[in-house]
């Protein structure tokens, strides 16, 4: 990433998405058995669709935490950044650069940065 300052990493004081993850395993199962329980017992429909929707919602809100969490850039940004540094390294060998050189700084920084 060209241009970008990277700042010390924040220390985390939430919930792990591994925590949450369980939290929500509980909910489903304590959903499925609160449907089930609630059909069997007196066929209480009320009953049935609160768990339900209860579930549902557990559902919605894991898929978003862990979308929201996904540190992984997508591959199309990863490209986009890729086509860029070409761009940079053409203009480079261009204006008169050794291409062969400007490639190995290119590798030693991707190295360096990779690293941290």
């Amino acid at each position: 990433m060209i241009g970008t300052i990277r700042s010390a990493p924040r220390q985390n004081d939430g919930v792990s998405l591994k925590v949450f993850r369980a939290g929500c395993a509980v909910v489903f199962v304590g959903g499925i058995a609160g449907m089930i329980a609630s059909s069997i017992n007196g066929n209480n429909n009320g009953w049935v669709v609160s768990f339900g929707i209860l579930t549902a919602l557990a559902s919605i809100v894991l898929l978003s935490v862990s979308a929201a969490t996904n540190r992984q850039p997508l591959d199309v940004f990863e490209e986009a950044e890729a086509e860029r540094l070409e761009g940079h390294i053409g203009s480079l060998v261009a204006s008169g650069a050794d291409e062969v050189a400007v490639r190995e700084l290119v590798r030693d920084a991707m190295r360096i940065a990779r690293q941290r």
